[in-house]
């Protein structure tokens, strides 16, 4: 029994004995104690008034003195309005150090048995990774990451959208304009060199919107009658037609853009178990359509065309086929719904989307449980707000994006003008230097974008984002880093043996307690699928560190007990930031 569920117990016993009522644990509210107030947990006294017949502060009292003659660990209590606030003891604080956050298996919780999915990524093949791919990525490996944690069994997977008008787009430019051109004969990456033949067909096709608007059509005229777009068009019927030299540049260069987006992967050290196509997926969902149809939950229109009516839901009708029967997008997404579902059979099924298509989930959403499937309920879009520069918006169409890979080696390179500017790599080898870079360029990348709620929309700045001091990624490494050395300097490894000091000082106190939420941050981190939980209180412990450091001596002291104490408290301190990041999909460096 955890000392919170002890308190509960209590909580119960107390109803019942003081006041001859009875009432379940679940109603009680524990809080931590602000930082003004002394105390460690809070119990909130104003849902037992109802019970009590007291006022807020009375119940409080009543409830104070019998937990501290019954539950040993609470030594005073003190009550301010409607707030209990109970003074947990310090030996509490050290056994539990002792014999739990010292063990390298805190943190990791008891299997679940639930399977959860994650889909994230989901790239274009007619250009590169971008800035907004970057906080999508990110975001799905650590929602997966933190799902693992709390003992789930984490399926990561990508959905590709390697078909369709913008694909064709880039082929047909290349076929025109690309002289046979290669990722080895120019150099460049194969997502590159692909992105670079959809921003040249863009170019040329306002240049032909141009001539055909001077010769007095309308736009939307240019835009239909530009023969550019025209054969695009061509080519991806001739592509669903199965035109074999159609399908073979298809599958060139395709293969070329899957080698690049490799490469980006790695560097951002993101990975997946399954990859899902839209070139196998695009025809999926008319079966769908057909049991919809049947059971009369999707009705069809004179032109043949086929909807649903969801306007008693508050939405719209929902065009679901068209009159000619080819899909449209929730058509193909309902039909991957159920593939996915068919595949892995999970409980839980997380997309991670901008919040440009919240619409579009809520629609498919409604529609899978309309249409009874049993798994539709644990379905859920991990909506993200986009992210903007301060130098503005991109746009891929006119080749203004933010590449991905130039700004990973953007920050690596910020990161090391900024290392070497503190002087802090005294005594390092080129290689060891080239790693500690890497780490803290992608570290502050990472964690700025993750330490931002998800539906937030967010300003990333690149020179902020390395700042050693202040809520960045280089400063919880700095602090990992400090510890490490803190504990190489003493040789301590662990194993040590020490005893209660006596008393512990507030910053120790306080440190303890904070190891102690780590578990709670998980959990909620978890349920809410947000990595800024993590990354926020990664930070506020990084933070109390310092302030531990700076306050209490260590490696000074003459008491060899205390000196013992403190080292394992700082190796405790260490190991939980190491996860904690590690969540992130950020590396910390034991020197810097």
């Amino acid at each position: 029994m955890t000392l919170e569920q002890k308190i509960l117990f209590h909580l119960s016993e107390a109803v019942k004995t003081i006041y001859q009522s009875t009432t379940e644990t679940n109603q009680f509210n524990l809080q931590e104690t602000r930082k003004e107030f002394e105390g460690q947990i809070t119990v909130v006294t104003f849902p037992i008034t109802r019970i009590s017949k007291k006022s807020p502060e009375q119940t409080g009292e009543d409830l104070g003195n019998y937990l501290k003659a019954n539950v040993d660990e609470i030594i005073s209590f003190n009550v301010i309005k409607g707030f209990l606030n109970l003074v947990i003891s310090d030996e509490y604080w050290f056994q539990q150090l002792k014999n739990e956050y010292l063990n390298p298996n805190y943190g990791i919780m008891p299997t679940s048995g639930k399977k959860v999915m994650v889909e994230y990524s989901s790239p274009n093949t007619n250009k590169p990774l971008h800035l907004g791919h970057i906080r999508n990525n990110l975001l799905g490996y650590s929602v997966a990451e933190i799902l693992a944690a709390n003992g789930n069994e984490v399926i990561k997977t990508n959905l590709v959208n390697d078909r369709g008008i913008h694909i064709c787009k880039s082929m047909l430019a290349w076929q025109k304009f690309g002289n046979g051109e290669t990722p080895e004969s120019s150099g460049l990456k194969g997502d590159h060199l692909v992105g670079k033949y959809y921003v040249i067909f863009d170019k040329e096709y306002k240049k032909q919107q141009d001539e055909l608007k001077a010769k007095g059509q309308s736009e939307e005229e240019a835009k239909k009658n530009a023969a550019l777009i025209q054969e695009a068009q061509q080519m991806l019927q001739a592509w669903e037609a199965g035109d074999e030299a159609v399908i073979t540049l298809w599958k060139t260069m395709n293969s070329w853009v899957y080698a690049g987006f490799e490469q980006t992967y790695s560097k951002l050290g993101v990975d997946f178990q399954k990859f899902y196509y839209e070139s196998d997926t695009y025809l999926l969902g008319k079966d769908i359509i057909d049991e919809g149809l049947s059971k009369g939950i999707f009705f069809k229109k004179p032109d043949g065309s086929v909807w649903i009516d969801l306007t008693t839901e508050g939405l719209d009708e929902k065009l679901v086929l068209r009159a000619d029967g080819t899909s449209v997008y929730i058509t193909q997404d309902l039909g991957t719904a159920q593939l996915k579902y068919n595949d892995f059979g999970m409980e839980e099924s997380i997309y991670v989307v901008g919040n440009e298509q919240d619409y579009h989930f809520k629609v498919l959403f409604l529609i899978l449980e309309k249409l009874g499937k049993s798994w539709a309920k644990g379905l859920y879009h991990l909506s993200y707000g986009m992210v903007d520069l301060p130098t503005g918006k991109m746009k891929s169409r006119e080749g203004t994006v933010v590449d991905a890979d130039d700004l990973i080696d953007e920050m690596v390179a910020t990161a090391k003008q900024r290392t070497e500017e503190l002087g802090k790599v005294d005594g390092f080898s080129e290689e060891e230097k080239a790693n500690l870079y890497q780490m803290i360029g992608l570290g502050a990348l990472k964690y700025f974008l993750l330490k931002v709620e998800p539906k937030k929309r967010l300003l990333f700045d690149p020179n902020e984002s390395i700042d050693f001091q202040g809520n960045t990624g280089p400063f919880v490494q700095y602090t990992h880093a400090r510890i490490c050395s803190v504990l190489a300097k003493a040789a301590f490894n662990g194993n040590e043996q020490f005893n209660f000091p006596g008393q512990l000082s507030d910053t120790e106190r306080d440190l303890i307690v904070m190891l102690s939420q780590y578990l709670q941050i998980l959990q909620n981190a978890a349920k809410e699928h947000s990595p800024a939980l993590v990354a926020n209180y990664v930070y506020e412990l990084s933070k109390l560190y310092n302030k531990f450091y700076h306050e209490e001596p260590i490696l000074k002291l003459e008491d060899e007990n205390l000196k013992t104490f403190r080292l394992a408290l700082s190796k405790s301190t260490a190991a939980v930031i190491n996860k904690a990041m590690a969540l992130l999909g950020i590396l910390v460096p034991e020197r810097m």
